[in-house]
């Protein structure tokens, strides 16, 4: 379902993944419901946008890039995207659906380029689970202070 609605960060669940079954069986559940998520996605984009748009208007010279990539190329792209920590997964996928690359080849790229980010993702997080209430509150307050400096950034323009 997050796969699917493109703009909801998976950092939840990967957080409750590793809270129920520990670490390592979390992480590889987590893998596995974003592989899945991405090919799920990818193929309802595909089936979806394709007739309502011939090319969206994408502003990121990397997504644009790969819509029109096929091949290796698209392969090593969606690699590359994935690992990328600042383009959301939505935009990619939706990318890939749009462009040439098959379903396989965007299902493997997808998968390998995700792992990185997830075990980074949550190792990040079991260090957070196994904070003190102080190491927490100070984590919120300072993303709190994060947003709000996003948000009258934008705000201004």
């Amino acid at each position: 379902m997050i796969s699917v609605l493109g703009v909801v960060p998976s950092f939840f669940i990967t957080a409750a993944n590793i809270k129920l079954f520990g670490f390592e069986n979390g992480l590889i559940i987590s893998i596995l419901g974003e592989a899945l998520g991405a090919i799920v996605s990818f193929y309802l984009y595909r089936k979806g946008m394709k007739k309502l748009l011939d090319t969206p208007k994408i502003k990121n010279k990397y997504i644009t890039e790969l819509t029109k990539s096929k091949g290796i190329k698209a392969f090593f792209m969606i690699i590359a995207l994935r690992i990328f920590p600042f383009i959301p997964s939505g935009l990619v996928t939706l990318a890939g659906a749009i462009s040439k690359v098959g379903m396989m080849n965007f299902s493997a790229a997808s998968t390998i380029g995700k792992i990185p980010a997830l075990v980074i993702e949550a190792y990040s997080i079991q260090q957070v689970l196994v904070w003190n209430w102080k190491g927490k509150v100070i984590l919120c307050l300072f993303s709190i202070l994060i947003v709000w400096i996003a948000f009258r950034k934008n705000r201004k323009k």
